[in-house]
């Protein structure tokens, strides 16, 4: 059953990325019309295919492991892209714009690629975990942050489309850099997956904040140790840490972390020398037919759904079960904080866009940040600050 999880999984990812491509034949029609464009016709039917695919991925793992699959990192981020892929496939039906696929899909890979690089074991459920509240909240709260998901898309597009890259400016700047953050997770990827074909492992012995001593194994060299670390004796010749983390720090997700980002870094070095041009300026004429009030239209319509969504499952279902797990609803846990700080970003987005006025480039700019603070929370708090929601990053 687990093995043909991880086919489905495969087949999804496979069809998502012809799915990318059929979407993209769809920019040669300068009215972007996709119930007269064949291109888009295939493109929606390969990407629900491959939707239908991962759902059925979903379903083999929970039978296989007895409970939902979103109880790790792996299991929560393939669930977010499958969501991510659900909110575009309805999305698409309402709106009918093409050009959405060609940025959307690319996110879900990224997303599903990313996971994929994490231990894709299936394991028990922590006694923390074993609770009917996992499927409710974990669940919810993912699908409330894929459709926002859907907004980052139509405001990426949107300013790609009206950002002047003829001259640098702060705009160029920015948007150039949420493109190398995109990029940066393919680094990420590029990475683990060289490091992983060379086998490299390095053991290390350190000290937790609860001043018991624990063994962590490193999958890439370690420019960042653990706290009061010490190598052991069949890992005396690899890398010495260049620097040591405090005990709050997971250092070896922080270590991945500074690896990815030099991955990215090299991979956008090698576009822009390759392109010649900002990567947003090569992407420019690809949304030069774009619908511009219909883009922002989407951007707001997914905030305006997603919202209600991840407050049901980010905060009222998960203060629920903080207090039937742990007698108290709020703790100012680390996941706890960041998923207030979405909450709150969102709320002031919906504030300015319908007190203010803050339509179009603003909002595409507030819709790009709030994506920003949600991988921030899913790799960020996630991987690198110790707290009770740690066993996420496993």
């Amino acid at each position: 059953m687990a093995q043909l999880s991880s086919t489905l999984l495969y087949i999804a990812f496979v069809l998502y990325l012809i799915g990318t491509f059929f979407f993209g034949g769809t920019i040669r029609d300068k009215k972007d019309r996709p119930q007269t464009n064949r291109w888009a016709t295939v493109g929606i039917v390969i990407t629900i295919v491959g939707f239908l695919s991962q759902v059925g991925y979903f379903i083999t793992r929970w039978i296989a492991a007895g409970h939902a699959p979103v109880s790790n990192l792996f299991e929560f981020t393939t669930f977010f892209g499958m969501m991510l892929v659900g909110a575009f496939i309805i999305i698409y039906f309402i709106y009918k714009t093409s050009i959405l696929g060609v940025f959307t899909l690319p996110v879900a890979l990224l997303v599903i690629a990313y996971a994929s690089m994490f231990p894709r074991e299936i394991t028990p459920l922590i006694p923390a975990l074993q609770s009917d509240w996992l499927h409710i909240h974990v669940t919810t709260a993912a699908a409330g942050e894929a459709i926002l998901a859907i907004s980052f898309a139509a405001g990426l597009i949107y300013l790609i489309r009206v950002v002047d890259q003829s001259k640098s400016s702060k705009r160029t700047f920015w948007l150039e850099f949420v493109l190398f953050c995109l990029i940066t997770t393919l680094g990420f990827v590029a990475v683990s997956s060289a490091f992983g074909l060379a086998d490299y492992e390095a053991k290390f012995k350190w000290v937790d904040k609860n001043k018991e001593t624990q063994e962590v194994v490193y999958q890439m060299p370690a420019l960042v140790g653990p706290h009061q670390w010490t190598l052991e004796k069949q890992s005396a010749d690899r890398l010495k840490p260049l620097v040591e983390m405090p005990a709050i720090i997971n250092a070896k997700k922080l270590n991945t972390v500074i690896w990815s980002l030099f991955g990215g870094a090299v991979l956008y070095l090698l576009l822009r020398l390759l392109l010649r041009k900002r990567v947003a300026a090569a992407l420019q004429p690809f949304v030069k037919n774009v619908n511009l009030d219909l883009t922002d239209e989407i951007g707001y319509r997914a905030v305006a759904i997603g919202f209600p969504v991840f407050t049901l499952g980010a905060l009222i279902f998960a203060m629920i079960w903080a207090q039937i797990a742990w007698t108290r609803f709020w703790g100012w846990d680390p996941k706890e904080v960041w998923a207030l700080i979405t909450w709150l970003f969102y709320a002031a987005f919906l504030h300015l866009r319908l007190s203010r006025g803050w339509h179009g480039e603003k909002s595409a700019w507030l819709a790009v940040i709030g994506f920003a603070i949600i991988m921030f929370n899913l790799v960020a708090v996630n991987l690198v600050i110790a707290g009770l929601h740690s066993y996420a990053g496993s």
